[in-house]
């Protein structure tokens, strides 16, 4: 099971599931060893195939750092929280976590897109 790190130790993943939003990004930074790589993306494809299946789900991207980084980001936009949270608490998508390396760290964090004038639209 990969271990778990906030990206905001004030208000972790845990915390942020109990609100309602919608839609939501996940981002999901992973750290981990070089040697992991191959079992890693494995382990993401498993959860990835699980997720797609998930009511709510919309779409999902795996990214790499580049350069000799083996770090990976994951991008996956959601309808709502509570679809997020069904999906991220759900028995059968804990039990996949044991499949990841031991040296793997997720920074799994829930954002909403923001307005900016004439730059983005949320």
């Amino acid at each position: 099971m990969p271990l778990m790190h906030p990206m905001d130790p004030a208000f972790p993943i845990e915390r942020q599931i109990a609100l309602d939003a919608s839609p939501v990004v996940l981002i999901n930074l992973f750290t981990l060893d070089k040697a992991d790589e191959k079992t890693f993306l494995h382990a993401w494809q498993v959860d990835a195939d699980f997720m797609k299946q998930q009511p709510g789900f919309i779409s999902t991207q795996l990214h790499r750092a580049i350069g000799e980084s083996p770090a990976y980001l994951n991008y996956a936009v959601w309808e709502s929280t509570a679809d997020f949270r069904a999906a991220f608490t759900h028995p059968e998508f804990r039990a996949k976590l044991s499949a990841y390396p031991s040296s793997a760290v997720a920074s799994p964090h829930l954002f909403q897109k923001v307005a900016v004038p004439g730059i983005c639209v949320a």
